[in-house]
């Protein structure tokens, strides 16, 4: 009798062993908080599934999986056109959620909010304004003590989403920075310094005093971090919040296109966050592990109906309905 439920224990284990499925991903640090949480939850609800996601910058993400080394990737700059041609599988964006790039910055003795127009936050990383105190800073901030000591710009060094999404919006707003630098998911910085991922970004400017950087708004939030408003395409200064994130998707992405590539930064509308973006899974279209496809689609369907509750808590902002309703139809295309 004993050797009997050893045989069936032997054999359920087996057979577990069997359909699990370890689902591989890598790339954006923009969304790692949710994606941690979202990857985490699921796993406890399907402990045959565990996806394991390396939180390495966009670039990475896109460079796995075009050459086909990872499940899915995750960025939040899509891929362009000579990307889609060279990778090795047919890869198809899918939105997960939104979220909102801020200002931040370490200003020692400065306590109050601070308002950046988007050509000064460009013509900071220009080397155009060189300390806190210019009068082009001091014109968005009337009323605030600002100290006459050097700015120092942080960017980030690794290929990044947040940089894409970052570039892009200044590239909107300074014809300057369009001309010298543009948008990309890595570009030449004319000045500061390189730190690798929103986490590195987030520890240069907490530890540096006159520090100014940009990450994703969850960042600056969990690390209790100064932020600024930035002037929106209707002119008002607009502090980071999901509303404005969402705001701007309403007014931007009013026809989203079949493929999700979509810009959504300097966004019209008075209640439009400026640096807003969708972030994406980048899935193939065809795995060579059915089951692990399927298992993929079965996490994205579970996305949606469950893990989009739980964004605005953590600063993001959920998909649109209509986007919602789009994402379950492409999900079936993940085989």
């Amino acid at each position: 009798m004993k050797l009997k439920y050893v045989a069936a224990a032997l054999l359920a284990a087996a057979t577990a062993g069997a359909t699990a499925q370890n689902i591989n991903g890598a790339g954006a640090t923009f969304p790692y908080p949710i994606y941690s949480r979202w990857f985490s939850e699921y796993s406890q609800l399907h402990p045959n599934v565990k996806i394991n996601y390396q939180s390495i910058g966009s670039g990475g993400g896109i460079r796995q999986v075009t050459e086909g080394t990872v499940d899915f990737g995750a960025s939040d700059g899509p891929m362009n056109d000579d990307q889609l041609r060279s990778a090795k599988v047919k890869v198809m964006h899918i939105p997960t959620v939104l979220g909102a790039v801020v200002p931040v910055y370490n200003i020692p003795g400065v306590n109050k909010d601070l308002n950046f127009s988007g050509d000064v936050i460009a013509d900071i990383y220009l080397g155009k304004i060189a300390k806190w105190n210019d009068p082009r800073i001091a014109k968005d901030n009337p009323g605030v003590s600002l100290p006459d000591k050097s700015i120092l710009p942080v960017y980030r060094s690794d290929g990044s989403g947040t940089t894409y999404i970052f570039t892009d919006y200044l590239s909107k707003v300074s014809a300057d920075w369009q001309t010298k630098v543009g948008k990309n998911t890595s570009v030449k910085w004319p000045a500061g310094i390189g730190q690798k991922g929103n986490e590195g970004v987030a520890g240069m400017v907490r530890q540096s005093p006159y520090s100014f950087g940009y990450v994703e708004l969850i960042y600056a939030v969990q690390n209790k971090m100064s932020y600024g408003s930035v002037k929106n395409a209707a002119g008002k200064y607009l502090r980071a919040t999901t509303e404005g994130v969402t705001a701007a998707a309403a007014a931007s992405a009013k026809t989203m296109p079949a493929d999700y590539r979509v810009s959504i930064t300097n966004a019209p509308g008075a209640t439009s966050y400026p640096i807003s973006s969708f972030t994406w899974f980048l899935i193939p279209t065809h795995s060579a592990d059915a089951n692990k496809a399927k298992a993929l689609a079965e996490f994205l369907g579970w996305m949606l109906d469950h893990g989009e509750a739980e964004a605005a808590g953590m600063s993001y902002a959920p998909l649109p309905k209509p986007v919602q309703d789009m994402v379950r139809k492409s999900i079936a295309q993940v085989k």
